[in-house]
């Protein structure tokens, strides 16, 4: 088919939009890390690697970025949005340093700010902020990841020394892979069932010291060293138990339970299914982060990819004796351009996802007191974060691997990043929550009457839900409302008969789609209801189902968020070469889905081969504007640092074909095709 011609854009149009609304965090970002030691880590050793690491933190506390994110009252500067935005710009660089800063600010920090009331903010807040102050977020345990509301973890009040005692009651209940335990951490927010009276009240979490003032293990304190890891290693992770140890009761972060001296409980929220997941609010935050650190990785890695292919040549194009730039193959072009379009996609969803998180935020949206706390975008807002971690973060997965490939033996080097970069983003898919869960969580909260179980993570949780308050659907515009409307009302009836490029045939298509997933998976969790029904095989005969109904979910808000922001762009150039991009993130969605778009009816088999036709010709199509929407990124060389992304992979090469008598097109020559 043919596309659109698409004028050159200059890429500083481009990183307009992309930067948004906290465009200065992002400057600001850039300049600080393209000074800090290079993102390449693979020849050090794991403690020369952890003492970097801790180094860069430090180096930003001082800077000031973690205080971005604490509230004004607490010392700091009362805007989330930047500081999840500086967050993601950690992204770039060394992703220790990210998950190091997410552990110490985000989720120490977070949760002492989030669950402790003003003594604990006064005590200990400064000097977290500060990085005076390191400590851990000790959630996870061996026997229980997902299903952290029955972790095993005690802290059993004892009314008669008002204090607290803290046990691991067996081996499985051992804190696991808690970053800046094994080395930095003093201080701990533990996760345990809070029992009091012999009454069990579910988890709370409670502050903990794992360190001595000389740095050894407090007493009853026992502390392991995860070891070398497939990737992060300047993360120290740890693993804790806990015999028997002793805190105060204000060890306790009692903002949503608190225990009186003698021992009575009271919490302002009723039923501890509700409370505890008011409590995990604070992963909120970190799944976000997660969502765009794993973005900027991806960036990353196609910027060295495709500069990669816009230098590197191969096999000599017949009746020439020139060799083709590789990025030239329609092959090549596949493996990497609906992959950056994606990115695109994914980048301006963040965006809205922080947007979203920074309004909510405000004051003026506090918890209402009513009987559930948080409002409805609240809820919304756990959904989506849930699932846009878990696309952004297999897409990362994916895409990395894929310009490792492109970049053939040239991407195995350690020195080009990539495997690093694959590396050190794998465990992504699984920490902040583990992608296959999240997307129940977020099957789950797209059907109606989900208020009492809505909290409860897991199959077990989805069970009770369906066999108790379940009945329809919902589906609700997430961004652009009136255009998207607009565009959708628009679209002729006869699908035949619809541009493949037409914006709101895209739209609809999408959200067809996720209504009718929806819908079938409504009528088949209602068979819990039968009498002789067993709720969890129902929902578990039909967990392929609601994994796929929280994707095609996802799938659909990232669009809306694409097409807000083409919208939302002033320059009209690159409100066209966006559209393309755009064109090229829906089609290569639906050919990935083609089964079930067949299947269903929803394209005729003529229409699924020009599909993948509009796929090839969007690729050739942009291909000549790959260069730009990378460059777009703004990342400084000093954090692409792979040679082969900087030139000198085609230096060697020319070097050595010199030798041979054979001279190779300079590196800023090679590669460059007009835009079409």
């Amino acid at each position: 088919m043919d596309i659109p011609t698409t004028p050159p854009v200059p890429a500083a149009t481009l990183t307009g939009l992309l930067d948004g609304r906290w465009a200065h965090v992002r400057r600001d970002a850039r300049t600080r890390m393209a000074a800090a030691p290079s993102p390449r880590t693979y020849d050090l050793s794991t403690e020369q690697h952890r003492a970097q690491v801790l180094a860069e933190l430090r180096a930003l506390a001082a800077s000031g970025y973690p205080r971005t994110g604490f509230a004004k009252r607490h010392g700091g500067g009362g805007d989330p949005g930047g500081f999840l935005t500086a967050f993601e710009m950690l992204g770039f660089g060394d992703l220790s340093v990210m998950v190091k800063a997410g552990v110490q600010w985000g989720l120490f920090g977070g949760a002492v700010e989030a669950l402790g009331t003003e003594r604990h903010h006064e005590r200990h807040l400064r000097a977290i902020m500060s990085g005076d102050l390191l400590g851990c977020f000790a959630m996870t345990e061996a026997g229980h990841g997902s299903d952290v509301q029955h972790l095993r973890t005690t802290a059993t009040y004892d009314p008669a020394t008002a204090e607290f005692v803290v046990h691991t009651p067996h081996e499985a209940a051992r804190k696991e892979y808690i970053g800046n335990a094994a080395r930095d951490g003093r201080l701990a927010v533990v996760f345990a069932q809070l029992v009091t009276g012999g009454e069990s009240h579910g988890v709370h979490a409670l502050l903990v010291p794992i360190r001595d003032e000389h740095g050894g293990p407090a007493p009853g304190v026992r502390i392991e060293d995860c070891g070398r890891k497939a990737g992060l290693n300047g993360v120290d992770n740890g693993r804790l138990w806990f015999d028997q140890v002793r805190v105060p009761r204000e060890a306790l972060l009692d903002r949503y339970g608190a225990v009186a001296v003698d021992g009575t409980y009271r919490s302002p929220i009723e039923g501890d299914s509700r409370r505890f997941f008011t409590m995990l609010g604070t992963l909120i935050r970190g799944r976000i982060s997660v969502a765009g650190a794993a973005g900027s990785a991806t960036k990353s890695a196609l910027t060295i990819a495709i500069r990669y292919g816009l230098a590197r040549r191969q096999f000599e194009r017949p009746g020439s004796s020139d060799e083709v730039v590789i990025l030239d193959y329609l092959a090549h072009q596949r493996k990497l351009l609906p992959a950056l379009a994606s990115a695109y996609a994914l980048h301006f969803a963040q965006d809205e996802l922080v947007a979203t998180l920074h309004e909510l935020s405000d004051p003026a949206h506090a918890d209402s007191g009513d009987d559930d706390p948080r409002d409805r975008r609240g809820r919304e807002l756990e959904s989506r974060a849930a699932g846009l971690k878990a696309v952004a973060t297999w897409h990362a997965t994916r895409t990395i691997q894929a310009c490792r490939e492109a970049c053939g033996g040239a991407g195995y080097l350690a020195e080009n990043r990539l495997p690093q970069l694959k590396a050190d983003t794998d465990v992504f898919t699984t920490f902040e929550g583990d992608n296959t869960v999240l997307l129940q969580l977020v099957a789950k909260g797209l059907l109606t009457g989900y208020q009492q179980h809505l909290h409860e993570l897991g199959s077990v949780g989805m069970a009770r839900f369906i066999a108790e308050k379940f009945v329809g659907v919902v589906i609700e515009r997430t961004a652009a409302r009136s255009l998207i409307d607009r565009l959708v009302t628009a679209v002729t009836p006869q699908d035949e008969e619809t541009d493949l490029l037409d914006r709101g045939w895209h739209l609809k298509l999408f959200e067809d789609r996720e209504e009718h997933v929806l819908d079938t998976l409504a009528r088949r969790l209602r068979r819990a209801g039968d009498a002789d029904a067993d709720p969890f095989e129902v929902f578990n005969d039909a967990q392929d189902h609601v994994l796929r109904a929280a994707r095609a979910h996802i799938d659909r808000i990232v669009l809306e968020a694409f097409v807000a922001a083409i919208d939302r762009c002033p320059d009209q150039d690159a409100a066209a070469l966006l559209d393309r991009v755009c064109d090229l993130h829906v089609l290569s969605t639906v050919e990935a889905d083609l089964d079930w778009f067949l299947g269903h009816g929803r394209l005729t088999a003529a229409r699924a081969k020009a599909v993948t036709g509009a796929v090839n010709a969007l690729c050739k199509a942009l291909r000549g504007h790959a260069e730009v929407l990378v460059d777009a990124f703004a990342i400084p060389d000093a954090l692409i640092d792979a040679p082969i992304a900087l030139g000198a992979e085609s230096d060697r090469q020319r070097a050595q074909s010199s030798r041979h008598g054979v001279a190779l097109p300079r590196t800023e020559d090679s590669g460059k095709a007009a835009a079409p």
